[in-house]
C-alpha cells in the first residue's frame, strides 16, 4: 500500500443535486408524486473527491473547478471541506449561479436529470494554474460538459487536449471522465485529449460512442466484441497507461503496455437494497483512483471500483452510499457477483 506522499487533484465539474424521489415517470402533461426531496453535491468534482474521501482519508485531494458566489456554492465547497479535501483551489463566480441538477428517480436506481450548467460553462483552462499544480495524478471530468474545455482548437483538436498536454509536461500522470450526452460528436471532442491521457475512466455507451460502435446488441445483449475493440482504438489514439470501462453488470480494464484485457462482473445487489444510482459511475471512478493510487492490479481495481459503484446505490444521492476502503474490500471479495453469459 501507499505511504500517501503522492497527491491528487480532481478538476471539472460542480453541482447541487436536488434529488426527487418519484413513484413514476410520468407522460407529458400527467402527474406523479414526489416522495422525498433531499440536496446533495453532484458533478466529477464534489462526486469523486468526497467518495474517494470517504474511501480512504489519508489520500490529499484537492478540488479545483469554479462556482458561484452563492447558497449552492457554499454548500458545495463546505461538503468538501468537511470531507477533507482542500478547496483553495476552487473560485467564485459573482455573477453566474453555481450549476445544478434537479434529479428525478425512481425506485430500482433509474433517474432523469433537468440541469442547469451554471458556472461549469464559465470554467475554463485559464482558471487552471498549470505552472502551481502540486500533484502526481490529475483527474478531470466531463468531457463533453465544459463548454470552454470542449471549445476547438487548431493545434491540439480541443482546448482540453492543449491542457492536458501542458499538465503531462509538468511530471503529472493525467486521468479523464466523460458525460454520456445523446446528441455530442465524440469522435471530435474526445478523441483529442486521449492522446494526452494516462487513464480514461468512462462507461460503455462512451466507450463505444468515440469508435461509432454499439455498445449493445438489437436484443439488449452487452457487445463485448466492440467494446474491446472500442478501448483498443482508444490505445490507438493515445491513452498512455490503462483504459477502465464500467457499465451496469460488469466493467472491463485494458492495460495498454501489456496488451491484457480484465473483465469482472458486478456484484450481485438485492433489488430492496437500491435506492438510487445517481453518481454511480463518479463513485466507480473514485474506486478506480483509489486503486491507481495504491497501485492494485487490473483485477483487483475492477473488484474494488465495481464494490465502491454497489454501495452507491445504497443511497439516494451520490455521496451518501459509500463506505470505508476496508468495509469495501470485504464485499469486492465476499459477496456474490453477476453471472455473464
Amino acid at each position: 500500500m501507499s505511504n500517501y506522499d503522492k497527491k491528487l487533484v480532481i478538476a471539472g465539474n460542480i453541482l447541487v443535486d436536488v434529488v426527487k424521489n418519484i413513484d413514476s415517470y410520468p407522460q407529458i402533461g400527467m402527474l406523479s408524486h414526489i416522495t422525498d426531496i433531499s440536496m446533495a453535491v453532484g458533478g466529477c468534482v464534489p462526486n469523486t473527491a468526497i467518495n474517494l474521501a470517504k474511501i480512504d482519508k489519508k489520500i490529499p485531494i484537492t478540488a479545483l473547478g469554479l462556482v458561484g458566489d452563492d447558497a449552492n456554492g457554499k454548500f458545495v465547497v463546505s461538503q468538501l471541506a468537511q470531507n477533507g479535501i482542500n478547496t483553495d483551489k476552487i473560485t467564485y463566480s459573482k455573477t453566474i449561479p453555481t450549476g445544478f441538477s434537479d434529479v428525478m428517480s425512481l425506485e430500482g436506481g433509474e433517474r432523469t436529470f433537468f440541469f442547469n450548467k451554471g458556472t461549469n460553462a464559465a470554467f475554463g483552462p485559464e482558471d487552471i494554474d498549470v505552472d502551481n499544480l502540486d500533484c502526481d495524478l490529475f483527474h478531470i471530468g466531463y468531457i463533453l460538459l465544459l463548454d470552454k474545455f470542449d471549445a476547438d482548437d487548431a493545434e491540439y483538436g480541443t482546448a482540453m487536449a492543449r491542457l492536458l498536454k501542458k499538465v503531462q509536461e509538468k511530471g503529472i500522470k493525467t486521468s479523464i471522465d466523460v458525460v454520456s450526452d445523446n446528441n455530442a460528436d465524440y469522435g471530435k471532442k474526445i478523441v483529442p485529449a486521449l492522446k494526452y491521457a494516462n487513464y480514461a475512466i468512462i462507461n460503455e455507451i462512451e466507450c463505444c460512442r468515440i469508435s461509432n460502435l454499439d455498445a449493445y446488441d438489437a436484443d439488449g445483449k452487452l457487445n463485448r466484441e466492440n467494446i474491446k475493440l472500442a478501448m483498443l482504438n482508444m490505445a490507438k489514439a493515445g491513452v498512455k497507461d490503462k483504459i477502465i470501462i464500467h457499465c451496469k453488470e460488469t466493467a472491463f480494464a485494458y492495460d495498454v503496455k501489456t496488451e491484457v484485457y480484465t473483465e469482472v462482473p458486478s456484484l450481485k445487489i438485492p433489488s430492496e437494497m437500491i435506492k438510487g444510482s445517481v453518481g454511480a459511475g463518479d463513485t466507480f471512478c473514485a474506486g478506480s483512483l483509489y486503486a491507481i493510487y495504491h497501485g492494485l492490479s487490473d483485477e483487483q481495481t475492477l473488484k474494488f471500483a465495481s464494490a465502491a459503484a454497489a454501495c452507491n446505490l445504497f443511497a439516494a444521492n451520490s455521496v451518501d452510499g459509500i463506505k470505508s476502503q476496508e468495509e469495501i474490500l470485504n464485499m469486492a471479495e465476499n459477496w456474490e457477483r453477476l453471472k455473464l453469459i
